[in-house]
């Protein structure tokens, strides 16, 4: 049996603006369901893989959303499994490392802090399909930050250790936030359009949010404004090829095999 084959998609503004918000729902769902079965306690080995559940399954609306508007053969499987690394849009965030259980929780934590906003945000989009799915993955994504700024409180106001550990993720992750707030031209006339929600009018109220968790944590925010850049256009550092390679495994050495 040969291995599958790349797809390739026609990315007209829609399907890359869906995909891209798929991709980084895919991803971080991926490296949150690492930690079943690996978590500090039972609770949290739950709770971790029911929010990886909760991003998966806004990333097959979306991926099924984003196969309807390209109209051609591919489907949210084939958008999942058969494209190569460079065709990935997600956020370079997301496909950092677990790292230490603190890492994983401030990963899980600046991106919430802003999905939460964006999804808010778009239920009142034009797309009425994108604003049906974001009425549902805001109700998600509240829980999500609710659940990440509880833990980063405790481990920053917890032991020495843990306090170090927190920090250190906050300084290494700081530089892969700025580019929740980058767009491009396409995305540009979206907004315009009304379909998109313009990410900048959201980080105002993303930093108060961060000043606020990471203040009562006795924490601090790094004040370095340099971000890395990449992921939106499909440049990704070697992570997320590992990760893509042990997702796509199955897919890709048995193609078009069901349960």
């Amino acid at each position: 049996m040969m291995p599958a084959a790349n797809i390739q998609v026609s990315e007209t503004p829609l399907v890359l603006y869906a995909l891209r918000r798929a991709d980084d729902a895919l991803i971080l769902g991926h490296r949150l369901s690492e930690w079943c079965g690996h978590a500090p306690m039972m609770e949290e080995d739950m709770a971790l893989s029911n929010i990886a559940l909760d991003l998966i399954g806004q990333a097959r609306e979306l991926y099924t959303y984003a196969a309807k508007t390209e109209g051609k053969d591919n489907d949210e499987d084939k958008l999942a499994y058969l494209r190569d690394v460079r065709q990935y849009r997600n956020l370079l965030l997301v496909e950092q490392p677990n790292g230490d259980f603190a890492q994983t929780l401030v990963r899980q934590f600046f991106y919430s802090a802003f999905a939460d906003l964006y999804w808010r945000a778009m239920m009142t989009s034009r797309d009425t399909t994108l604003a049906a799915i974001a009425a549902k993955s805001e109700k998600e994504s509240a829980y999500h930050l609710r659940h990440a700024s509880e833990w980063i409180i405790r481990l920053g106001d917890g032991t020495d250790e843990s306090r170090q550990r927190t920090q250190s993720a906050i300084d290494h992750l700081w530089a892969f936030t700025g580019e929740m707030f980058a767009v491009d031209d396409g995305e540009r006339a979206m907004i315009h359009a009304g379909i998109a929600v313009d990410p900048g009018t959201l980080r105002g109220r993303w930093m108060t949010t961060l000043s606020d968790v990471v203040g009562e944590a006795t924490l601090t925010l790094p004040q370095n404004d340099w971000m890395q850049q990449g992921g939106r256009s499909g440049r990704h550092g070697e992570h997320l090829g590992h990760l893509l390679s042990e997702l796509q495994s199955m897919q890709r050495t048995f193609p078009g095999q069901t349960w």
